[in-house]
């Protein structure tokens, strides 16, 4: 978290939070909410200036409740995901990268949706995988310890078999389990759609 955002937190420590706002597609763009795309339920328009894209990955935290915000200044803007708090990309020489810029060394876990897309988890947080990057993965997927094509992949997401299906990466191979999309908040303790606490102002 910059420094700047920290003296702004201990100067004025009770601004109230922004809710709806913003907002972080499945491909892990960052965009505006303004009161029509809101009220309208539209993902909003595409945030693309890189010194704000660059401030926002940088002061993008969650609080004990799961819910994801960045910190501006002295003020928490909450932000609705439509997948995970972190989408993944591909990238030839660090290998997986969050949209934040944050590359992923090593992975902890790996899931497979029933739409077909990579979840990853790595050092507690979680990702998944922009859709557009999924063809670079498919190489990296073995069901029982060969190459997995189109069909295997269909025929592995009928059974949901454990044991079977793995991800290589970077010298390990990481067994896949499967879930539903519908169950990533609950799995991993996120909130899609933050509201506020009892108790709690909003801005």
């Amino acid at each position: 978290m910059d420094d700047i955002v920290k003296q702004a937190m201990a100067k004025w420590p009770n601004v109230p939070h922004c809710y709806g706002w913003l907002g972080l597609d499945a491909r892990g763009v960052w965009r505006m909410r303004d009161e029509r795309a809101q009220a309208l339920k539209l993902p909003g328009d595409k945030i693309a200036n890189a010194a704000l894209l660059g401030f926002i990955n940088r002061n993008y935290a969650h609080d004990e409740h799961g819910r994801w915000y960045f910190q501006n200044g002295p003020q928490r803007v909450y932000v609705n995901l439509e997948a995970t708090p972190y989408i993944v990309r591909t990238d030839p020489e660090q290998g997986l990268v969050t949209h934040t810029g944050e590359a992923w060394p090593a992975l902890d876990a790996a899931w497979l949706t029933d739409s077909g897309l990579l979840v990853f988890q790595a050092g507690g947080k979680t990702g998944m995988i922009d859709d557009r990057d999924m063809a670079q993965c498919l190489p990296q997927l073995q069901v029982d310890g060969a190459p997995a094509d189109d069909d295997t992949l269909l025929a592995w997401l009928g059974s949901r078999e454990e044991g079977r299906l793995f991800f290589a990466y970077r010298g390990r191979s990481l067994p896949v389990s499967f879930i539903e999309r519908a169950q990533l908040a609950g799995k991993f303790g996120f909130v899609a759609e933050p509201q506020p606490q009892d108790g709690e102002k909003k801005a």
